[in-house]
């Protein structure tokens, strides 16, 4: 390979990383001090981006200088970075006593109102941003041409490392973000005002995201998409270099941006794919990243309320199951054919999200890729349909399968970690998924997906096939639920509350954590391949992130504490969904404040706040029948 071609390829995978770079340090920063998994800190750049290819153009038109350009830009991130303050004092300061995972989704409505707001205030086309004075030309190194703006954002990515380690160094602010990244509890008992801390850190981490963004607009055209497309890099960044550590992600953004610039020079089929393969064998090898520390990672654990205690039906709770299955088997003789079509995405969708609460809940394993399983019983249904000729009854038996045989292969590397690392690699491994589909186009179709997935020909009638989405579901649903009720369960949540101790009883937690993650990842994957004949077609968006995000938020929303919530929040959250999509264009900004709103008010979800308030009652009753 020409040694002047490897250069200037160096130098562009550098200034890739360099940007990385900047966005990255704002996450590991916010995350060090505050345990908060911000998914707004994608929308946060992508605001950075449309507030700089606003004001950037009014000052260029006074004076059109690269001194002018760079105001505009640091303008921007400033305004971003106050965004982010308000957003924690508005929000995140409300919600820092409820489990992390509620915070988690709090930010996730924040994504969704600022995906619509931008959409309103500035529209849906690509926005084409303004080009830097003095930086239009292009340097030659080596005879080759290399545009003078990515030697820029070198430089820009060596000047913010060099002012970060003088912040942290050098100030009392720095020391302090430094000392609660290692333990927040001890800087609180010293005395130091959390609160502002946490905003003045949310502030950083915000305008260095929004600073990222502002930076990118003589490279590439200002769009909506800006947020998601960047976020995964950054979760990958951060979490190889280490949770927290800056200097972390600065080595694993030069890794990432080198491994992107010649990546796709010599494995260009799966150059999607090389970048999450990296930071699953980060993480399975070193935990806690390749500058992380073991013992700050294993404070940083995100281990959910889950299922405290377990109830047995009541008269009430089997008189309210029985009129819910006698609603759903009625729902096609008296409702109409949308209304079948909802009720059976509902019905999947509450299988795939109950499944999740197995092991969310119960086992106390966070999956954030949990729609790799999803979709990987989708695409088996699909393909051995339409490539292997096979009918579907067998290919609906198979596809729980063919997920279950995924979820054990890449369960026995995940079982082993904990908290955000666990997270963190169940979404590496979620994404790998996602890129072979994506990108091996010649077999799963690739991003235009698998056509032509239909039911046999006596359950082609949309009735009919709702009966048997029903009652797989159900059965599918109570065999998960007895599995919690049975010995099994209680040994899954001994080993999510504490391992230790389970081990020391002599119970294999490793083991018992793996069978969980499989058996979940087949029902996810029941669900898909039964969601792939609703649909007729299958495609990379089922194994995407946001799937997985709102699996999450149907967990969340219906009660992580209670066994049924995750049927609830399916319905309640599916139901809101299709009901604001075809009234308004905004329906995200409606669903995000929907979402913010269940967190502030039930904290503990639909179920998790009926069941409390039945609970209540009942305690109260109870002295008064003993009296009377």
């Amino acid at each position: 390979m020409d040694p002047a071609f490897i250069v200037i390829q160096s130098l562009s995978g550098l200034a890739s990383a360099s940007s990385l770079f900047i966005i990255a340090s704002g996450l590991t920063i916010v995350f060090g001090v505050t345990r908060i998994v911000n998914f707004a800190h994608g929308s946060l750049y992508m605001l950075g981006a449309y507030l700089a290819v606003t004001i950037v153009p009014m000052l260029l038109e006074v004076d059109r200088s690269l001194p002018m350009f760079l105001l505009g830009v640091l303008l921007s991130a400033l305004i971003v970075g106050v965004i982010g303050a308000a957003m924690e004092i508005i929000l995140l300061r409300r919600i820092y006593h409820v489990p992390e995972l509620f915070q988690l989704l709090a930010t996730f409505g924040v994504v969704l109102i600022v995906q619509d707001l931008v959409i309103k205030l500035w529209g849906a086309v690509e926005i084409p941003g303004p080009r830097a004075p003095s930086l239009r030309h292009g340097v030659f190194i080596f005879d080759q041409r290399f545009p003078a703006y990515e030697l820029f954002l070198i430089g820009m990515g060596l000047v913010v490392l060099g002012l970060l380690w003088l912040l942290m160094q050098k100030t009392r602010f720095g020391v302090l973000i430094r000392a609660a990244t290692q333990d927040r509890e001890m800087v609180a008992a010293l005395g130091v005002n959390q609160a502002w801390l946490f905003t003045g850190t949310l502030f950083l981490g915000a305008f260095l995201a929004g600073l990222g963004g502002a930076l990118q607009i003589p490279r590439v055209a200002v769009n909506t998409q800006m947020d998601i497309s960047i976020i995964t890099e950054v979760f990958v960044v951060t979490v190889i270099g280490g949770m927290g550590s800056v200097a972390g992600a600065f080595v694993a953004a030069l890794i990432i941006g080198q491994l992107q610039a010649f990546g796709i020079l010599i494995f260009p089929k799966i150059t999607l794919v090389l970048v999450f393969l990296l930071m699953a064998v980060v993480l399975v090898i070193k935990p806690w990243g390749l500058f992380g520390k073991p013992d700050a990672a294993a404070g940083r654990a995100i281990l959910p309320e889950g299922i405290l205690s377990l109830k047995r039906f009541g008269r009430i709770d089997t008189i309210i199951a029985g009129i819910a299955i006698a609603v759903l088997i009625a729902l096609p003789v008296f409702g109409d054919n949308y209304m079948v079509k909802v009720g059976i995405e509902v019905l999947v969708l509450a299988l795939a999200a109950f499944s999740l609460q197995f092991l969310i809940g119960v086992g106390g394993i966070v999956s954030f890729g949990h729609a790799a399983y999803f979709g990987l019983g989708a695409y088996a249904a699909g393909l051995l349909v339409t490539r292997g000729g096979m009918a579907m009854e067998p290919a609906l038996l198979l596809a729980p399968l063919v997920a279950g045989g995924f979820a054990a292969l890449f369960g026995f590397f995940i079982v082993r970690l904990s908290g955000i690392y666990l997270a963190m690699l169940t979404l590496a491994f979620a994404q790998i998924v996602y890129a072979v589909c994506f990108q091996w186009v010649a077999f799963t179709g690739g991003d235009n997906g698998v056509v032509g997935v239909w039911p046999s020909a006596w359950a082609s009638s949309r009735q009919v096939y709702y009966y048997l989405v029903l009652a797989m579901t159900l059965a599918a649903i109570i065999m998960l639920r007895h599995a919690i009720y049975a010995p099994f369960g209680y040994g899954l949540r001994a080993a999510r509350d504490s391992a230790i101790r389970a081990d020391a009883i002599g119970m294999d937690v490793g083991r018992i954590r793996w069978f969980a993650f499989t058996l979940s990842g087949a029902a996810a994957g029941l669900a898909g391949g039964l969601y792939s004949f609703s649909k007729g077609s299958i495609d990379p968006t089922m194994i995407s992130i946001p799937m997985s995000v709102d699996f999450l938020v149907m967990v969340l929303v219906g009660g992580i504490q209670t066994v049924i919530g995750p049927v609830v929040g399916a319905a309640a959250f599916h139901s809101v969904k299709d009901f604001f999509m075809p009234l308004t264009d905004f329906w995200r900004l409606f669903l995000g404040l929907s979402i913010i709103i269940m967190v502030l008010v039930f904290p503990r979800g639909i179920a998790g706040a009926t069941s409390a308030l039945v609970d209540r009652k009942r305690t109260t009753a109870a002295p008064v029948e003993a009296a009377t």
